[in-house]
């Protein structure tokens, strides 16, 4: 049976949605707000004393967050999707509250790297859960109402740096999130509710994580998914963890000038890009069965002249200008990731397979924003990051051409 075939079921889809956007939105939120107080938590936690330790903070939050990615999405798959939502966000906002309170780089090593664990649970879980109730036609648009949840945190993570500069100081951004992420997630133990699961799919045994992995990387489109999630992801976590910094340093900004210029317009950009994307892919969709890749694909054609932008930018308005143009293609890209996914492998494996490409593309990511922190103590060019970062993308839309959907949706 179909999860949104009456409308209290299509009411219940679109419930869902609306309760997963605050996730989304604190998700983001809670890992964006770190990347903008780098001056102040260097000055306030003992041990942080270049950029260089800095990225390895990031780096170590992206890196776990990767390696425990497939482990969230096989146990919602395997289990119950509801509750790894609800316990993730519990723990990461816990987590969270605690990095406020960090006094040296082990214990804010600490933090990143179980913030890293904790969150990793929640977007293969969540994107999975969001289709599962959209079955139908309305599975870009619901991805795509969930991914501005996402942007909607980043741009209230930009606004860290003015906390950090403010009477409150840095850490009463991680007490004031972190506390609201753990009553939010008792709020969902009530509302939030599991998609009906069709007869023959709950009648059949579940796979064990081998079978599970065989079937995934026997198919050579998961694996060309996998590739193309991950070339674009290592720019896009370039641009999210170190733009405030970058911004600062070459245009003497301070850092809540800095945060809001790299997070605002980019992030403002990227939602209405994966509005614009969601639609844009549903009505392709009613023409091919490639629709949503070629939506996609375009977006990653046009982030490579804008990432040549970003770095070689001669003043902030340029580099803002190229930082938008960034943030409506990215939008294309993200929106569309796991309904093409959808098309490819069955629903039983939704959740793992999102998990896996979530490993690759932010474990590569993690070691670009270490790598870029090396790169800055060495005084490279904001021009050769960049530069490298385009031709990674360039990369990876050849890639997304050469897949093939193996699953006929309906016009979605």
């Amino acid at each position: 049976m179909n999860a949104e075939s009456t409308p209290n079921a299509r009411s219940r889809a679109w419930l869902t949605v609306a309760l997963l956007f605050p996730v989304a939105l604190l998700n983001y939120l809670d890992r964006q707000i770190f990347s903008t107080m780098e001056k102040s938590i260097t000055a306030g936690v003992t041990g942080v004393v270049n950029h260089e330790h800095f990225g390895d903070l990031m780096a170590v939050f992206l890196l776990l967050y990767g390696l425990f990615s497939p482990v969230g999405g096989y146990v919602a798959d395997r289990f119950n999707r509801r509750w790894v939502i609800i316990a993730s966000l519990g723990v990461w906002s816990f987590i969270t509250w605690l990095t406020g309170r960090a006094q040296t780089f082990d214990q804010l090593w600490w933090a990143r790297a179980l913030m890293g664990v904790s969150e990793a649970c929640y977007i293969p879980a969540g994107l999975a859960l969001i289709a599962d109730f959209h079955s139908g036609g309305t599975r870009s648009r619901a991805v795509s109402v969930h991914q501005a949840g996402i942007y909607t945190g980043i741009i209230l993570g930009g606004t860290g740096g003015y906390i950090a500069e403010s009477s409150h100081g840095w850490r009463a951004a991680f007490t004031w999130f972190g506390l609201a992420g753990v009553l939010y997630a008792g709020v969902l133990i009530f509302l939030l509710k599991n998609a009906p699961r069709p007869d023959a799919e709950t009648s059949a045994p579940r796979a064990g994580i081998g079978a599970s992995l065989a079937q995934l990387f026997g198919c050579g489109s998961f694996i060309l998914l996998v590739l193309y999630f991950t070339l674009p992801a290592m720019p896009g976590w370039v641009v999210k963890s170190w733009m405030p910094s970058l911004l600062a340093k070459t245009f003497h900004l301070g850092e809540g000038k800095a945060g809001i210029s790299a997070t605002l317009w980019v992030t403002l950009a990227s939602l209405g890009g994966v509005l614009a994307g969601g639609a844009r892919a549903a009505r392709w969709m009613r023409r091919t069965q490639r629709g949503r890749l070629w939506v996609s694909a375009i977006g990653i054609v046009l982030c490579i002249p804008a990432l040549f932008g970003i770095g070689y930018a001669p003043t902030l308005g340029v580099a803002v200008a190229f930082l938008v143009l960034f943030g409506v293609e990215w939008g294309f890209f993200d929106t569309n990731n796991m309904p093409i996914l959808c098309q490819i492998v069955p629903a039983r494996l939704r959740a793992t397979g999102y998990g896996l490409m979530n490993m690759v593309s932010i474990t590569a990511g993690g070691l670009a924003v270490k790598k870029v922190g090396a790169l800055r103590d060495a005084d490279a060019a904001p021009s050769l990051i960049f530069s490298i970062c385009a031709i990674a993308a360039a990369v990876s839309v050849v890639l997304v051409l050469l897949i093939r959907p193996r699953i006929a949706q309906t016009h979605d």
